[in-house]
């Protein structure tokens, strides 16, 4: 009986050179990495951010900073590893047969043969089971935002063959953290927290807009509809719409949420990371290029940092506007 040949270890074309996985893991857990993108952190980063979002502006809602809270953030952190790992394997599974015919995926490790799909299954089962003892330890409001977001990250692999719109779905699964994250310290949802989550679902289709234009040839020759596709050269123009959008209902997040209960300095701060994050999307705006791969690969990952920078503003006004002895109870 004739033996075929192992399939060479291959690392994924978009990834960076000197990641980690190439350099220090073991061989074999290299494809079941790279299937769950742990060699690009740039989209757990982008699940996580809401989630830190959501907390920190409960924090200032509430004025009260907890012990618990370090586990909500940390429980979030690993939560958002494990769900985006168990979503890109589900997502390379459904989308298999296209990512053999489009040159930056055609590398991913069940395309090129390295993983089986059967194989893929189970590793996406073990990421999910692991996350959904993470959820387990929050309140039961948490725990059923956490249940139902399963359905868009089912649906989000699918989007892209029936609308030209997937990003929306991409958006609402990836900022559900917004919500749950609300929920975890409050114990329950607020309308702050859903304009929020929907200023992250505009933040997503002006970020996923930018990262699409990358396969927009390739996905038109296969039929893969995107933004990317439908905007063409109009995409600044979606991409400004996409921002304001975005950066109003941050701004309506913050104010419903901080006039009730802060005062004038939570305020200024929490709007002085609006303005900032907004400053650094219109930079990305302004250096938008139609077919610079790596350009568009380089705006899509410096979302990381405009996430952050409202974060940090966030938090500080958070901390400030807390009740001090709080941080001591539990």
């Amino acid at each position: 009986m004739q033996k075929h040949a192992p399939i060479p270890d291959q690392q994924v074309s978009d990834a960076s050179a000197n990641n980690w996985v190439d350099k220090y893991a073991p061989i074999g857990m290299r494809p079941y990495l790279r299937l769950s993108r742990i060699d690009r952190p740039i989209g757990t980063w982008l699940l996580l951010i809401p989630c830190w979002w959501g907390l920190a502006l409960g924090i200032l809602n509430t004025k009260q900073l907890r012990l618990e809270d370090a586990w909500i953030a940390l429980g979030c952190a690993i939560g958002a590893m494990l769900m985006r790992g168990a979503g890109c394997t589900w997502n390379d599974i459904t989308d298999c047969n296209f990512d053999r015919l489009v040159v930056r995926t055609k590398s991913r490790p069940i395309a090129s043969g390295q993983i089986s799909v059967s194989s893929a299954i189970i590793w996406m089962c073990v990421q999910a089971i692991g996350a959904f003892c993470i959820l387990l330890t929050f309140n039961l409001t948490t725990i059923a935002l956490g249940v139902l977001s399963l359905l868009p990250v089912a649906i989000y692999p699918f989007a892209k063959r029936f609308t030209w719109w997937p990003q929306i779905f991409l958006g609402i699964a990836f900022n559900w953290g917004a919500l749950l994250a609300w929920a975890a310290h409050t114990g329950s949802l607020h309308l702050a927290s859903v304009l929020l989550y929907g200023a992250g679902i505009f933040w997503t289709l002006f970020y996923d807009t930018i990262y699409a234009h990358q396969d927009r040839d390739d996905d038109a020759l296969i039929g893969i509809k995107s933004t990317a596709i439908l905007f063409g050269k109009k995409t600044p123009i979606w991409l400004l719409r996409f921002l304001t959008a975005a950066i109003a209902l941050m701004s309506l997040a913050v104010i419903v949420a901080v006039i009730p209960v802060a005062k004038v300095y939570g305020l200024l701060i929490s709007i002085m990371g609006v303005a900032a994050m907004c400053i650094h999307l219109e930079w990305q705006r302004q250096n938008f290029v139609f077919d610079d791969t790596k350009t568009l690969l380089k705006l899509f990952r410096s979302n990381r940092d405009a996430g952050l920078i409202f974060l940090l503003f966030l938090s500080i006004a958070a901390f400030i506007n807390s009740n001090m002895h709080s941080v001591l109870s539990v």
